[in-house]
């Protein structure tokens, strides 16, 4: 009998991207998969485009009640419930980490038996991650951080610069991000100074581009990753620049980047801070001057406290979806490989990994909290 992967239709705001696109959903069907897409109204592709390679097309919301042998696929977390999952998720779940509600939203797999495969910690070989939205993330976060400072010196008492809404494609966000920059190079005559942490990495090269391709120039950009914050922060050099956006992957504790004392210097000029890795919840977070997230709604949050010049922190947790398309096209690809090993996941060494690590995070829940047989261990 086929496996069944059941793409469930994303229920947070303005998520226009998908774990599945037609192309990979055709790989899918092509290697034996039956695949069952929910209509989505916010989806960035089609529903037809699904059904044209093959894909079943069911309503919204209909993975709740599918057979608990079907694989339901998504991105962004479930929305908050109380009801035990039953099925194996393979999603982003935000709950390894300590993150604020943790213990609630991981104790509803074991409860209903479930299990949880979350895609931020799927592994190579080497590894590295399988598959990340780190690239359009730093890309679309540098983008917005950009149009940030260039709003802020036309509205320095704002609140929060202007909803913003997804890109059909990328040329249509640069003609954006230059106007809007050449609109604050009038008022301070010259081009923001950017200084990006964790530039190495597929989040950082993605804000390193987008300045590049905005036209800052290269002596403006400052590149640093684990050898320029080997000495531990606060950095002066944050402060002094215009726009700050931090994309490094936290997985220990580290000294904050910044703090009410580096921003009370005299040299500050820093006015935008995007971060892009945006472990708001996280107690270790490095970028300790913010409690919650920003929306595309309200892109960014002001920070209290701060004149000549405003701050203001970008911490949008799906910036990626600025450019739905590429950014869930690269996406889906990279992870296509894994996705055709689901059927064997009892013997592929990235879901074993992946389901270890579930049993070694749900063995650390109170067992008032673990509730039901787990299918996966088979133990309470």
């Amino acid at each position: 009998m086929a496996t069944t992967l059941h793409l469930r239709s994303e229920s947070k705001p303005l998520e226009h991207r998908s774990a599945l696109t037609p192309t990979t959903t055709k790989a899918l069907i092509d290697a034996g998969y039956k695949v069952n897409v929910e209509r989505s109204p916010e989806r960035i592709f089609e529903d037809s485009e699904f059904e044209a390679v093959g894909a079943t097309l069911v309503p919204t919301g209909t993975w709740v009640d599918a057979p608990e042998d079907h694989i339901i696929i998504g991105l962004k977390e479930l929305p908050e419930d109380k009801f035990a999952l039953k099925h194996t998720h393979v999603q982003f779940a935000h709950c390894y980490k300590g993150q604020g509600g943790w213990q609630e939203v991981l104790s509803r797999f074991p409860q209903g038996g479930g299990t949880l495969l979350d895609l931020e910690f799927l592994q190579d070989d080497t590894g590295r991650r399988v598959a990340a939205f780190g690239y359009h993330a730093g890309y679309a976060g540098a983008a917005l951080a950009v149009e940030a400072w260039a709003y802020q010196l036309q509205h320095p008492d704002a609140e929060s610069m202007p909803s913003v809404s997804s890109y059909p494609n990328q040329d249509l966000l640069l003609d954006d991000v230059r106007s809007r920059m050449a609109e604050g190079e009038k008022i301070v005559g010259r081009k923001p100074k950017v200084l990006v942490i964790g530039a190495l990495g597929r989040c950082g090269r993605g804000a390193v581009d987008l300045c590049t391709q905005a036209g800052i120039p290269e002596e403006n950009i400052l590149k640093w990753d684990m050898a320029e914050t080997a000495k531990g922060g606060p950095f002066s050099e944050i402060v002094e620049s215009d726009i700050f956006v931090n994309c490094i992957y936290l997985s220990d504790p580290i000294p904050p980047f910044l703090n009410e004392e580096s921003l009370a210097s005299e040299k500050r000029k820093l006015s935008v801070v995007c971060d892009v890795s945006c472990d708001t919840t996280n107690p270790h977070n490095p970028v300790p001057i913010y409690t919650k997230n920003s929306t595309f709604k309200s892109p960014t949050i002001k920070v209290e406290g701060y004149e000549n010049p405003p701050l203001c922190v970008i911490s949008i947790d799906h910036l990626p979806s600025l450019l739905p398309r590429e950014a869930s096209e690269a996406f889906s690809q990279a992870l296509l490989p894994s996705l055709l090993a689901l059927k064997e996941r009892k013997t592929s060494r990235v879901w074993q990994q992946a389901e270890e690590l579930y049993n070694s995070k749900v063995a650390t829940l109170p067992e008032t909290l673990r509730g039901a047989v787990n299918k996966v261990t088979g133990s309470a």
